[in-house]
């Protein structure tokens, strides 16, 4: 058997290539790739000795030869191709170890050249990479290190690869270059180069856009039972993403279940103080901060014990006993945390068809509503893609501007920053009323604002809930006062909304009227 190994990344391959040697395989390889196994006593035969030519062109021309080309593809069932062979000396490749030129790596540090970029465009590995694959009925091909213990206890166990494992090998293959190209297409159609010698300039968006992504589940159906549906991830998730998740327990997560509980996770990671926040049909019905999960939750649950019913539910700090126990009682579709005692545990165990993920929280303390984020969205329309930088903005204090001579308390200011936050995961048109730290009603996705504001003073009617000097957050303007009047009636002492309406001043007048303090953000969140 001959081996072709000429790997970028040389992380554990040296222990490999001395396994493989102790298994008979002749050793091939490149350059750096040869000098580290020679300068560990390996036998290996440089491709240059091959092909009889030396590398050229400061390495860009080194595997670009029929003899390495020919040894790749050449069908062993095929005795044309294997005379084709022995006319012209070349030996077979059985296995093909490979990875590709750091171009993803490149690109990503700050201040990467166009220069750099370009010259961590692998060439020869790609098409020997495609050569090995194409032909995977007799040549493996191995593209990243973590394959290397399961293809060696195969050979050591066999003599061979099976058929299942170079096709999947090969599978693999052609999705590292096609991540590979993709890469490499973002990042250039996305450089504008002047023509009057001045630097590249790097635009936001490429001039075309190639998504990757990889499969974690197929799923039982889509949306509703006539559509089919699958999970995926990104390449490289974010650290406290939804993806991330482990299951514990429970069913398999639905479609439905995934996109809620990514709204209720999104949410929840936002607050720094222990919280609660629970998600019925992609909107927060119930969100709350308490001393602890089993506080943050009741409180949670207070808002809109109906619309609970059933709910995802999500929680940023530890869940222990008592508050799995109170949990518990309640029907539940989806709990997530970053951690469980074990008597959490032992007490959803007596609910085996609650789903209950754990994700750890994203690093960074304070700032860790920053992190775990995605930074695009895309949204699917007919034959096309819209797509936009996500709406990760985070109101502080100091941003928030007093329009009203009425002057909202600490207090209040800090509500206000609560129910802001909230707002921004509740679908638009939203009106959320909250009190210290506690949503008391959320009225969502209403055509109308006015609507939105009325839904959301029943809601709380039904809940046995006052609205009384609340605070409420508009994630739109008031394109007039009657907006404002309907959230005051209710009993809305404090409003926080974006301004920037034509009529800004008439609904300013009407708070000032009302004897409520207003205060804009100065951005605002539409969520469709």
């Amino acid at each position: 058997m001959n081996a072709l190994l000429s790997v970028s990344d040389k992380t554990s391959l040296l222990p490999f290539a001395q396994a493989m040697h102790a298994l008979g395989v002749r050793l091939i390889s490149t350059g750096g790739t040869a000098k580290l196994l020679a300068s560990h006593g390996l036998p290996v035969t440089e491709v240059a000795e091959l092909t009889g030519f030396p590398e050229m062109l400061d390495g860009r021309v080194k595997t670009l030869h029929p003899t390495v080309h020919g040894g790749l593809l050449a069908r062993r069932d095929v005795p044309e191709h294997m005379a084709a062979l022995a006319a012209h000396g070349i030996d077979t490749i059985d296995l093909l170890v490979v990875n590709l030129y750091p171009f993803e790596a490149t690109v990503a540090r700050p201040g990467c050249s166009l220069d750099d970029a370009i010259e961590n465009i692998d060439i020869g590995g790609p098409a020997m990479v495609r050569s090995g694959a194409k032909n995977w009925k007799d040549v493996g091909v191995l593209t990243d290190a973590t394959q290397y213990p399961a293809v060696l206890a195969e050979l050591q166990a066999s003599g061979r690869l099976s058929d299942k494992t170079r096709f999947a090998l090969a599978v693999e293959a052609f999705n590292r270059i096609s991540q590979y190209d993709g890469a490499i297409s973002d990042y250039l159609s996305a450089i504008d180069l002047p023509e009057d010698g001045q630097a590249p300039v790097q635009q936001l968006f490429p001039g075309q856009a190639n998504g990757r992504f990889i499969k974690l589940q197929d799923l039982r159906y889509g949306e509703n039972p006539q559509q089919q549906a699958a999970f995926y991830r990104d390449l490289e998730p974010a650290p406290g993403s939804l993806v991330t998740a482990h299951q514990l327990q429970g069913k398999e997560l639905s479609y439905n279940n995934i996109a809620d509980a990514d709204a209720a996770w999104e949410c929840v990671k936002s607050f720094v103080t222990p919280a609660c926040v629970i998600v019925k049909h992609a909107n927060p019905c119930g969100v709350a901060l308490g001393e602890h999960a089993l506080a943050a939750y009741g409180r949670a649950w207070q808002t809109d014990p109906t619309s609970a019913f059933g709910g995802i539910i999500a929680l940023n700090c530890p869940v222990d006993g008592p508050a799995a126990t109170q949990i518990a009682k309640q029907f539940v579709e989806v709990l997530m945390a970053p951690h469980y005692t074990a008597e959490a545990l032992s007490v959803f165990q007596t609910k085996p068809n609650v789903r209950v993920l754990q994700i750890a929280l994203p690093p960074g303390g304070d700032t860790a509503w920053a992190q775990g984020r995605n930074a695009m969205d895309v949204k699917r329309v007919g034959s096309g893609l819209l797509m936009q930088t996500a709406d990760n903005h985070q109101l502080r204090l100091v941003d928030m501007k007093v329009v009203t001579r009425c002057q909202p308390s600490p207090e209040q200011l800090q509500d206000l920053l609560f129910a802001w936050t909230v707002a921004q995961y509740v679908k638009s048109n939203a009106i959320v009323f909250c009190r210290q730290g506690m949503t008391l009603a959320v009225g969502a996705g209403q055509m109308s604002r006015l609507d939105s504001a009325r839904i959301a003073s029943i809601k709380a009617g039904h809940a046995g809930l006052s609205l009384q000097d609340a605070v409420v957050a508009s994630d739109a303007f008031f394109p007039f006062r009657d907006g404002l009047d309907v959230v005051v009636d209710a009993g809305a002492c404090c409003v926080i909304q974006p301004g920037g309406s034509l009529r800004d001043q008439e609904v300013i007048d009407a708070a000032n009227e009302r004897g409520v303090a207003m205060v804009f953000s100065g951005v605002r969140h539409f969520r469709h």
